[in-house]
């Protein structure tokens, strides 16, 4: 079974860059993708590179993982600047995150407005 679980931005952006890395990680191995609101900074995602070579075993064989920004590409300088001050004092990254483990997650194809997320089949053990 498929298993997606939705973070949305309040509860992923109290939580120190270990936190939301363990907090994804304990997911993923447990067979979830997540759909994470907002995009972690280029900083996290490195880190949970990182930290899932670590613990790759022969369960778990990493993770897979694609942000996409969904900001519309004609706004005005106004309206642009207006938005990254909220983002900005809301400590938002506008966009989504999705990670899931590459057992399950074949292949993330993304351009700029939508992401598409191709799966595998879990082969069943005989």
């Amino acid at each position: 079974m498929l298993t997606l679980q939705y973070v949305p931005h309040h509860e992923f952006v109290q939580l120190s860059m270990d936190e939301k890395i363990n907090k994804i990680l304990r997911a993923v191995r447990d067979g979830k993708i997540l759909l994470i609101e907002g995009r972690l900074n280029p900083l996290e995602e490195s880190e949970l590179i990182k930290k899932t070579m670590e613990v790759i075993t022969k369960d778990f064989k990493g993770v897979e993982i694609a942000s996409i920004d969904y900001e519309p590409f004609n706004k005005s300088l106004f309206d642009k600047l207006k938005k990254d001050l909220g983002n900005f004092l809301l400590k938002r990254r506008p966009g989504i995150t999705i990670v899931g483990p590459a057992t399950i997650v074949k292949e993330i194809r993304k351009d700029p407005s939508k992401i598409e997320l191709l799966t595998m089949e879990k082969k069943k053990k005989k």
